[in-house]
C-alpha cells in the first residue's frame, strides 16, 4: 500500500488506468479509494486507449471514460475515434489540444485534428479535455474560430497567470497536476493562488507526473491526495474546503458524473 494522505472525498479528473506500469489495476483502485479517490476519469488519447478507457470504466464503479485523439496521435485522424464517442461511458471529448514540444504529428495536422474534436464537443454538448503544450496562441486561435465548448478543460495546467487568466476569461477551467508540487513550478503555483476554486479540479495524469514525494514513481490516482494537499497549503486554506471545492467544479466541467460516491 503507498504511502498515503488521510483525505475527504476527490475526484482524479484526469489519469489513464489503462497505463498501471504493471501494477495491478485492481490494487490501483483500491489505493485510490483508501485516498478517498471516489471517482476517476479515465481519459483516452486514440482509437485504442479510448476502447480501452471504456472497458475498464464498464467494469469498475466510480470511472468513467472519455474518447479523445491526442496531438501525437492526430496524424491518425479522427475517424479513429468516433465509434466510441456516443457510448454511454464517454462523458467528454479529449484529449484533444496541440503539442509543439514534441511534435509527433505535423502542427497542420495537430491543428485540424484539434479543431475537428471542438467541433464534436459543440456537436454532441460534451465537456471538451485540451491538451496544450508550447502552443498557447494556437490553441486559442482555434478555441475562438470553432467556439469554446460550454465545458473546456485544460488539463494539467502547465501555464503561469497570464495564460490562466486567458484560460478563465474563456470560461475554462483550469485542471492542476502534480507538476504544482514542483520545486521550480513557481508559475504554475501562482496561477494555482488566483484561479477561482469554481473553476480548480485537480489530476493526477497518471501514470506520470507523480507528485512530490512520490516523484520520479509512477503515478496512480491515490496520489491526488498531495496535490490536492499542496494548493491547499499554497492557497492558506483547510483541506476539507479546498477538496469540497474541487469535487464541486468537476461535477460542474463533467455533468454526467454520477452525483455521488461513497467509501466502500
Amino acid at each position: 500500500m503507498p504511502d498515503l494522505i488521510a483525505m475527504p472525498d476527490l475526484i482524479d479528473s484526469h489519469c489513464h488506468l489503462y497505463d498501471t506500469r504493471g501494477a495491478p489495476l485492481a490494487d490501483v483502485l483500491a489505493a485510490a479509494r483508501a485516498a478517498g479517490v471516489m471517482q476517476m476519469i479515465n481519459v483516452g488519447c486514440d482509437a485504442a486507449t479510448t476502447a480501452a478507457a471504456i472497458a475498464i470504466a464498464s467494469e469498475h464503479e466510480g470511472v468513467y471514460a472519455t474518447a479523445g485523439l491526442h496531438p501525437h496521435e492526430a496524424v491518425h485522424g479522427i475517424d479513429t475515434i468516433l465509434p466510441y464517442v456516443d457510448h454511454p461511458e464517454v462523458i467528454a471529448i479529449g484529449e484533444a489540444g496541440l503539442d509543439y514540444y514534441y511534435d509527433h504529428s505535423p502542427r497542420d495536422t495537430q491543428q485540424a485534428m484539434f479543431a475537428a474534436q471542438v467541433q464534436l464537443a459543440n456537436e454532441r454538448n460534451l465537456p471538451l479535455v485540451i491538451h496544450t503544450r508550447d502552443a498557447w496562441d494556437d490553441t486559442f486561435a482555434i478555441l475562438t474560430a470553432e467556439g469554446v465548448p460550454e465545458r473546456t478543460i485544460f488539463h494539467c495546467f502547465s501555464g503561469g497567470a497570464a495564460e490562466a487568466r486567458r484560460c478563465l476569461d474563456l470560461g475554462a477551467f483550469l485542471s492542476f497536476s502534480g507538476i504544482v508540487t514542483f520545486k521550480t513550478a513557481t508559475d504554475l503555483q501562482e496561477a494555482a493562488r488566483l484561479c477561482p476554486t469554481d473553476r480548480m479540479l485537480v489530476e493526477t495524469d497518471s501514470p506520470y507526473l507523480a507528485p512530490v514525494p512520490h516523484r520520479g514513481r509512477p503515478n496512480q490516482p491515490a496520489f491526488v491526495a498531495h496535490v490536492a494537499q499542496f494548493i491547499a497549503d499554497l492557497r492558506d486554506t483547510p483541506l476539507p474546503t479546498l477538496a469540497a471545492h474541487t469535487v464541486a467544479a468537476t461535477r460542474a466541467a463533467f455533468p454526467r458524473l454520477a452525483p455521488s460516491a461513497t467509501r466502500p
